[in-house]
């Protein structure tokens, strides 16, 4: 593979007359990593250097400077070292502990998610390394995949103190939120502080990604994510993974909560969790330890035929010189006969007392493993896998299963939630484990949620575990607050469903509620600006146009009432509404009643509305013929209106 690299100045030059740089292996926001060779020491390190744009920068070159007096100060197996600071002219520059490996992002780039084993082994290295930070009052604030080192030798180390600061300069505005967004503390998003507590919620995130092999919260912008972690909750990673055993899914809830008061005090604590479940679940983190060196004993001299120890300094130095001892009396040849027989009979005896401790531990053993307390087996962590395959794990560990059923709201369908007894007990060969499977969530029938009143269908709702939504509002007949309608969204399949006249839900629903705002004012007969204000008053807008109609019961330029909703249905608090305003009566056009006989133009016009007149008596009226009217016909009046009928006799 080439190993080529764009052209870089800084390779090959010898940085403060000690740092021979070689390569350059990284380079982020601040800085540039290179590796190089410490040509006093004779040994490869990572060389960390500045920004040249940066290097005017005061506060950039403070935090920089920072980055190494925070890391000096830690002294942990899991924390990378930093053995050096310095200025070389314009160029400000860190030196690392060189480890050859992979980061963590690039593990999980590979593999999308670890197992559990993976991700229990990397979490105990990392809050390790940060206990070891937060008692010395350093806040990491940069906690993410990148800043966790794999090296190649096993060894897994966090790095990066960059953005540290000492816990009393909690206070990060503006410019200095400078941790990446996508695990970002809700405090840091609406106050801009940080704590211990900050770093935990970040490993809370980690550690959710690392199970589920995606991170909780997604976004195309940088705010959007910001925005989810400020005001939605990490889900439980067996959601995505139910793999992850109920343990974990709670160390992570905890870890994510939204108050800092309710996650981990620090990393010492979290880890103390860590620790209880690795030995509940059997796991034991495959974590490098690191041993106090022990001290280093050195045979000195005999002094009246006793071997004499000197206890040396745990740096396993030697003594420059031979230590001074007393001058000793040669032996003749039968004392160190004698000297010699009395040793084989003493080394004689130990052997004999060394065999018969053997055969007694032997036998001890054999007690011990085969009948006695040795004998019994931890229940594996079976949580994820369906009944076939737990019981498959089970009898590899010679234990028999049967299956016991259980509701579970965040399990699905024939997943196993666990085992009783739980997994990590220890218990004899053979013995019978229930493996707890999942039934899915648990159902409930809801009654008649019509005509309840909102909060008593609500409470019926939740006793059920259905989370109800905000309440709709539409104006009815119905009193104000009484339910009109209710609906369910199951869980299984995203259907909805009435549930007005009652249902069955299960847990993990969604529900929502129509309720009544009340009776829809009746403006009939108002002015248009008193009808406005009485429809604005119960929530509803009035648009500025109207439209007018005929009326013989609402006077001319009163509002005759609200026109009919858009496709139908009730009106609901926010929306538009166009007011009806009269005409006044619907004018009538006068009918010909030319060359009819007057008492028949008389009736007519009466059965039109209007108000015939004629001069002749009624009586007479079969005698004459009416020949027009005044106005005349085809004229427009209002209803009762009188109108003259002309006519002339036979």
């Amino acid at each position: 593979m080439s190993t080529s690299q764009p052209f870089d100045p800084l390779i090959g030059r010898l940085v403060d007359g000690r740092y021979r740089v070689r390569a350059r292996i990284a380079r982020g926001g601040m800085a540039t990593v290179y590796v190089a060779t410490d040509l006093r020491l004779e040994r490869r390190v990572a060389l960390k250097v500045m920004h040249g744009h940066l290097s005017d920068d005061a506060v950039f070159q403070g935090r920089f400077i920072q980055e190494a007096r925070a890391a000096a100060r830690l002294a942990d197996p899991h924390v990378v070292n930093v053995f050096d600071q310095g200025q070389d002219e314009d160029m400000a520059y860190l030196v690392m502990e060189y480890l050859p490996g992979i980061t963590l992002r690039e593990l999980l780039r590979d593999q999308r998610r670890l197992t559990v084993p993976q991700a229990v082994t990397i979490m105990d290295a990392v809050l390790s390394g940060l206990s070891a930070a937060h008692r010395a009052g350093i806040v990491h604030r940069d906690v993410k995949p990148e800043n966790v080192l794999l090296a190649e030798d096993g060894r897994i180390k966090i790095g990066d103190f960059g953005l540290a600061r000492a816990t009393s300069a909690n206070t990060a505005t503006g410019q200095l939120l400078l941790g990446t967004i996508a695990y970002l503390a809700p405090e840091l998003v609406t106050r801009g502080t940080a704590d211990a507590r900050s770093d935990i919620y970040a490993l809370g995130i980690m550690l959710y990604e690392m199970l589920t092999g995606e991170q909780p919260y997604k976004g195309e912008q940088p705010m959007q994510i910001a925005y989810q972690h400020a005001t939605d909750s990490v889900p439980r990673p067996s959601v995505k993974n139910p793999g992850v055993p109920e343990q974990l899914d709670e160390l992570v809830l905890w870890a994510t909560e939204k108050a800092p008061d309710d996650r981990p005090a620090d990393a010492g604590v979290m880890l103390d969790r860590l620790r209880e479940i690795e030995d509940q679940l059997g796991l034991g983190a495959q974590v490098a330890r690191t041993l106090a060196v022990p001290a280093v004993t050195t045979p000195v001299a005999r002094l009246d035929s006793t071997d004499v120890t000197a206890i040396m300094p745990a740096t396993g130095a030697l003594p420059a010189a031979p230590l001074a001892l007393p001058s000793m009396p040669e032996a003749d040849n039968a004392s160190r006969l004698r000297t010699a027989t009395k040793r084989r009979a003493a080394r004689g005896a130990w052997i004999l007392v060394l065999v018969v401790l053997a055969a007694a531990l032997t036998g001890a053993a054999g007690w011990w493993f085969g009948s006695g307390p040795g004998s019994l087996i931890p229940v594996p962590a079976v949580s994820g896998q369906t009944f076939a395959q737990a019981q498959a794990t089970l009898a590899d560990r010679s234990l028999k299963a049967t299956q016991q059923d259980a509701y579970s709201e965040a399990i699905a369908l024939g997943i196993v939630i666990g085992t009783d007894p739980a997994a990590g007990t220890p218990v004899a060969k053979n013995k019978t484990v229930a493996v707890i499977v999942s039934k899915g969530p648990a159902p409930h029938d809801i009654p008649a949620l019509a005509g309840q009143s909102s909060d008593a269908a609500r409470t019926v709702l939740e006793d059920a575990k259905v989370s109800v939504g905000q309440d709709a509002q539409v104006f009815t007949d119905a009193d104000k607050g009484i339910v009109v309608s209710a609906s369910i969204t199951q869980r299984s399949d995203g259907k909805a469903i009435d549930c007005s006249k009652g249902c069955t839900v299960h847990e993990g629903d969604s529900g929502a509620l129509v309720v009544s705002a009340g009776r829809l004012p009746d403006v009939s007969g108002e002015t248009v600006d008193d009808a406005t204000r009485e429809l604005e008053g119960v929530g509803l807008k009035v648009s500025g146009k109207t439209t007018e109609q005929y009326s013989s019961t609402v006077d001319k330029k009163k509002v005759i009432g609200v026109a009919p909703r858009d496709g139908g249905g009730n009106w609901a608090p926010g929306e538009t509404v166009t007011l009806i305003v009269s005409k006044g009566p619907q004018p009538i056009a006068i009918p010909d009643i030319s060359g009819q006989s007057l008492d028949k133009a008389m009736a007519a016009l009466t059965k039109a509305g209007l108000n015939p007149q004629s001069s002749i008596p009624e009586a007479l009226w079969g005698f004459f013929t009416a020949n027009g009217t005044d106005p005349k016909a085809g004229t427009q009046v209002p209803p009762g209106t009188s109108v003259k009928v002309k006519s002339s006799g036979y």
